[in-house]
């Protein structure tokens, strides 16, 4: 049924019970074991100063599971632009590139990565929000610096992340390949990907449009479970619904009893039915709906569950059912 590659967005939430030194040292152990299960690659998020997601810079945890691992792709999704200067970040993916041969990707974005002004200006060095003239002048400049200043070989491979036709006009004008944050603006994703594939234009990081679409996806022997295990993101979630962004990662039982108000409810359904929640049966053909309706070329699986051996199960029940399915 599903006939692209699977991949991981690793995002590191920081469970309550626990300290973020604890999830850290899990980012080993799930880049591992999406390793043996045959994933094509994972990539890691950029957030600061949030109770539930690790602050973990997204090139020191690619060097650390590259050094821990031995086939499978790591990388930024995204490494945050405004944040960093584009020869550093060049500098730095480029190196991991060479020393990780044809393993090493570089995902750019541009999201704040945090819903904390000062944290946000912090990291910009009281420089206020990036316009999209700065943005893409960045986006161009790591690109030039990986060619003409780091020049090291093999390059890692480049992509840019988006959420808007915005974004998605830049990663067509650059030729880059683009992927989809289909489960952050699900609503976009057509747009986005019609504005792409409209303003492509080949490169020598890519010859015609590729797409990658990252999607929320939790699976469980039963659709029950799968609830379960769904329902500390859902509490997350509706708090951001109100504005609240100081929300700790909590357990699938103090999820259970948190009480949701029926619009809250009613933006919850609507946003997972357009992600890929339950069953092997039903998460795999969600995913292969999602792949068929956008042409992706690849899936990329983001599973916000509360503990490491659940999300590895997770990732486990969907790989085995999408090869059994697609076996011949």
């Amino acid at each position: 049924m599903i006939d692209v590659p699977l991949s991981a967005l690793e995002v590191a939430m920081v469970q309550t019970g626990t300290r973020p030194v604890e999830t850290l040292r899990d980012t080993t152990a799930f880049a591992q074991g999406l390793e043996q299960l045959g994933y094509h690659r994972i990539w890691y998020a950029e957030h600061h100063h949030s109770p539930a997601i690790g602050a973990f810079p997204p090139v020191v945890l690619t060097a650390h599971a590259a050094a821990s691992t031995s086939a499978i792709r790591l990388g930024s999704g995204g490494v945050l632009a405004p944040h960093h200067a584009p020869l550093t970040l060049a500098e730095q993916f480029g190196t991991l590139a060479a020393l990780h041969h044809g393993r090493i990707d570089l995902g750019i974005g541009r999201g704040p990565g945090t819903f904390d002004e000062a944290t946000a200006r912090a990291l910009r060095r009281g420089a206020g929000p990036t316009t999209d003239a700065e943005y893409h002048d960045d986006v161009a400049a790591i690109l030039s610096f990986l060619v003409d200043e780091v020049a090291l070989d093999p390059l890692p491979e480049s992509w840019l992340l988006a959420s808007s036709t915005a974004g998605a006009a830049l990663a067509g004008k650059l030729g880059l390949p683009i992927a989809l944050a289909h489960h952050i603006r699900p609503d976009n994703t057509r747009a986005a990907l019609d504005r792409y594939r409209a303003a492509f234009t080949p490169s020598r990081w890519c010859e015609q449009p590729r797409v990658l679409v990252c999607v929320e996806a939790v699976c469980a022997e039963t659709e029950e479970e799968a609830a379960w295990r769904v329902g500390p993101m859902d509490v997350v979630k509706s708090g951001l619904l109100k504005g609240l962004s100081e929300i700790p990662f909590p357990t699938p039982a103090d999820a259970a009893v948190h009480s949701f108000t029926e619009a809250e409810r009613q933006a919850l359904a609507g946003f997972r039915a357009q992600q890929a929640v339950g069953t092997p049966e039903s998460v795999v053909r969600r995913l292969a709906q999602l792949a068929d309706e956008t042409g992706a070329d690849e899936l990329m699986l983001t599973t916000p569950v509360y503990d490491l051996r659940d999300r590895l199960r997770s990732y486990e029940l969907i790989r085995k059912y999408a090869e059994a399915t697609t076996a011949p």
